[in-house]
């Protein structure tokens, strides 16, 4: 049965390849639970589906069971086992890439306690990722089409007009080239990062993710803003956490004149000292101005990042003013319709 032996081959190959997918998938699971803190191996394990394709691609394209049992005779079988094998090594490519930037950057991390130097490695690894992965599927899809006979015959004529194509592939794509080489001098430059706290046409964000032709900025209320790389390029925004993440939070109060200055001092440096939101470096309190009926106060204080800032200006606010309505009520503004 001239059948019986292709069929066993294809099968032995089947056999094969689930067996390479499944030993590789037990010994990353067994590292990764020796492990835990590294997450190179799950992302390794995303490698296991384009192994298996190579496995499979490269036994079919030396053992060539299907054209013994479909009788096929030509090159389209190999052929098409070839684009299988280059579709599968990029992926493998692409997907082996992401796990070795995602554990160097997660190495970096535990040997670095800068926070502003970490922000900029992750987007730098960000980013470097996609580019990298483009130029791979770029690379895959070239030499996918340099197998086909005809795509080789038209490779003069496609050089010749090289120069009229890349005028007007410049022309068309000038938006997106724009965008594509702003992403690079956004990752590389260190001007915005991964985490930074952004003020852009008056919203205030946390960039949350950066790619080579946008960026999403997280809003307070859980609103997603999406804001074209090249913005950040040519027009100003505000950078509250380029240095440093901490901030310097401040709330403004209109009091009396007879408030006493000193006490409310004392009781903001009480209510700074029973939250975790300040973050003990520096804080004050102090008469900024007059009007002909207040007293205009600024307390300041310092938090560790932008939302913990937020958070310290409602409480310090509620806190002062429960203070004052309950130990000196005089010292809240009244409105004085007559004298004494």
């Amino acid at each position: 049965m001239p059948v019986l032996w292709p069929l066993t081959v294809l099968l032995v190959i089947v056999v094969v390849t689930l067996a390479v997918g499944w030993i590789v998938d037990q010994v990353l699971q067994r590292v990764a639970a020796r492990r835990p803190e590294a997450p190179v191996w799950p992302l390794l394990r995303r490698c296991r589906i384009p192994l298996q394709l190579v496995t499979l691609a490269s036994l079919l394209m030396a053992a060539r069971p299907l054209e013994r049992i479909f009788g096929i005779e030509g090159d389209a079988p190999r052929h098409a086992e070839l684009l299988l094998l280059l579709a599968a090594l990029g992926w493998l490519a692409v997907r082996f890439v992401a796990a070795g930037l995602e554990a160097f950057l997660s190495r970096y991390a535990t040997r670095t306690g800068d926070v502003a130097r970490l922000r900029r490695v992750r987007t730098q690894i960000g980013m470097l990722r996609r580019v990298v992965s483009a130029v791979i599927v770029v690379v895959t899809v070239a030499v996918m089409l340099l197998t086909f006979s005809a795509m080789r015959a038209v490779g003069a004529g496609l050089l010749a007009s090289a120069g009229i194509l890349g005028i007007v592939a410049g022309i068309a794509a000038q938006s997106a080239l724009g965008n594509f080489f702003a992403g690079l001098q956004i990752a590389f430059g260190d001007t915005v990062r991964i985490g930074d706290t952004v003020v852009v046409d008056a919203q205030q964000g946390v960039v949350e993710e950066i790619t080579l032709s946008y960026l999403v900025i997280l809003l307070w209320d859980q609103r997603r803003l999406i804001v074209p790389v090249s913005y950040f390029v040519n027009k100003p925004f505000e950078n509250w956490t380029r240095e440093d993440p901490g901030l310097l939070a401040s709330v403004v109060l209109h009091l009396d004149h007879s408030t006493p200055v000193e006490a409310l001092r004392e009781a903001l440096h009480r209510c700074l000292g029973g939250t975790p939101l300040w973050d003990g470096t520096a804080w004050a309190l102090q008469v900024t101005d007059t009007t002909p009926s207040t007293l205009v106060v600024r307390a300041t204080m310092t938090a560790r990042n932008a939302d913990d800032a937020a958070l310290l200006r409602f409480t310090v606010r509620e806190q002062l003013i429960a203070y004052l309505r309950d130990e000196h009520p005089g010292a809240l503004p009244r409105l004085r319709t007559g004298e004494g």
